[in-house]
């Protein structure tokens, strides 16, 4: 922790006395820190400025999002989405995120009933009754990120398909009322883990929700399975993706030959929804 005297200007930038902005919040992370808890860096926690970016970004996500739900159906490819969303982004005055990072190849992430996350796009990839798919979005406006996924079921699913779905966006908001001023990381997963592996159902290890907002990917690792009081400290300005991927059999999972689309280890059914969320000085707020 930085040292600052009481009527020194805050850190955050905000213009106040340290001792009427910031002094308290610190001095709690400090005690917590004692605890074993770890405090996030200032540099996750964003300016007011920065919140209302991260806002308009994710408005683009979700409409997206939006615009996607309209199309979706029986027979048509992947690529097709693909194509949807990377010209509507561009419409509505943003860029795809996933679009070359890291060479990812395409604007989307496309998954279909096993593939865990960042299923590739192709046009010999055509949807068919009973396929249960997320897609999952990632705006970039103005320099600031904005994420989100659902799933869409196409035409008449079974009844084990659509109850997996269900209970991944249970989880979701399960995890996202967990999010509050001083709950933790582990809060987080504890609660997700223990709604879903009492459905009968595993929570993926490998992957998880992350910071957002100034980069595509920030800290914390938000991680869905875990103990409670454990892990990294939420605080009012943080911003993150809850985004957890629950599966039918067990949470293992590979990675194919094109060193991106992650299955079920088991090749049974896996479902996740997402959104990226900001923690308030009353509890937390839903942005995508």
């Amino acid at each position: 922790m930085y040292r600052l005297s009481r009527n020194d200007l805050c850190w955050c930038g905000s213009g106040k006395k340290y001792k009427n902005c910031h002094l308290h919040m610190d001095e709690k992370l400090s005690f917590m820190e004692n605890e074993g808890l770890i405090a996030p860096p200032r540099e996750i926690i964003k300016t007011p400025e920065q919140i209302e970016g991260i806002k308009k970004s994710c408005e683009v996500t979700r409409k997206v999002l939006d615009m996607v739900g309209e199309r979706i159906k029986e027979g048509i490819s992947t690529e097709e989405i693909n194509t949807w969303v990377h010209n509507y982004t561009v419409e509505l005055g943003a860029t795809p995120a996933p679009l070359n990072y890291m060479g990812y190849p395409k604007s989307v992430c496309v998954s279909i009933n096993e593939v865990v996350c960042h299923g590739i796009p192709s046009s010999d990839t055509i949807l068919k009754n009973g396929d249960i798919v997320n897609v999952d979005v990632t705006s970039i406006l103005d320099g600031y990120y904005g994420d989100a996924s659902r799933m869409f079921i196409i035409g008449e699913a079974s009844e084990k398909a659509i109850k997996l779905v269900e209970t991944a966006k249970e989880c979701l908001y399960i995890g996202i009322k967990e999010v509050k001023p001083f709950a933790t990381i582990g809060d987080i997963g504890y609660a997700i883990q223990k709604y879903a592996e009492g459905k009968g159902y595993s929570v993926v290890r490998e992957y998880g929700g992350h910071g957002i907002g100034l980069e595509f990917h920030e800290e914390p690792f938000v991680d869905h399975c875990g103990r409670p009081h454990t892990g990294m400290i939420l605080v009012p300005g943080m911003t993150f993706t809850i985004e957890p991927m629950i599966n039918e059999g067990t949470y293992k999972c590979k990675v194919l030959e094109d060193g991106w689309t992650a299955v079920t280890a088991d090749g049974k059914l896996t479902a996740q929804w997402e959104h990226t969320v900001l923690v308030t000085e009353e509890g937390v707020e839903i942005l995508t």
